[in-house]
């Protein structure tokens, strides 16, 4: 038996190193992440399904608390293949990328520089059970709550609330459309 295995299946083992490809604009360097979430099917209440929110956090490299994975936008790649890519080494899980949440100016705590912070939704498709940085980081699924509770950054918990409003408000407009048949 012959197995075919796709270039686009196939994930490095191995995290990009070093920052000599790395993007900088006005002195900021570029960083990019995601908010990975899915939707768990709960017991449904009524006639129709459940579906709850959950998200993916990861844990520090340094270990000192939770947050989503994000890391350097490189001058090789578009920033939603970055965001992609620093999602599948960091957390390894793979989905779609879905409408940018926005743009932070932050402080990095541990140089003395300021970074822009870009952040998307993956709505999760695939979970791997090997990926770059297993060995280094946690990954756990939890509740929006849960996870606004445990995110080391501010800028990440605001990414997260933009995220959920825009989720709320698709489905009050998906509800209106339906209401209007």
């Amino acid at each position: 038996m012959v197995t075919l295995v796709s270039q686009e299946n196939m994930v490095a083992l191995v995290s990009r190193t070093g920052r000599h490809l790395q993007r900088y604009y006005m002195g900021r360097r570029q960083v990019v992440g995601c908010i990975p979430y899915r939707y768990k099917i709960t017991t449904p209440t009524s006639s129709e399904e459940a579906r709850e929110l959950e998200v993916l956090v990861i844990s520090s490299q340094k270990g000192k608390g939770m947050l989503f994975p994000k890391g350097g936008w490189e001058l090789d790649e578009s920033i939603t293949e970055a965001a992609s890519r620093e999602t599948v080494e960091e957390a390894g899980v793979k989905g779609i990328i879905e409408r940018q949440l926005g743009k932070w100016s932050f402080k990095s705590k541990t140089h003395d520089t300021y970074y822009d912070g870009y952040m998307y939704p993956l709505h999760v498709r695939e979970q791997l059970d090997f990926w770059p940085e297993k060995k280094h980081r946690q990954r756990k699924w939890m509740s929006v709550e849960e996870a606004r509770e445990v995110c080391q950054h501010w800028w990440m918990k605001e990414a997260l609330d933009r995220f959920v409003s825009r989720l709320t408000s698709q489905q009050h407009d998906d509800q209106e459309e339906v209401g209007a048949c």
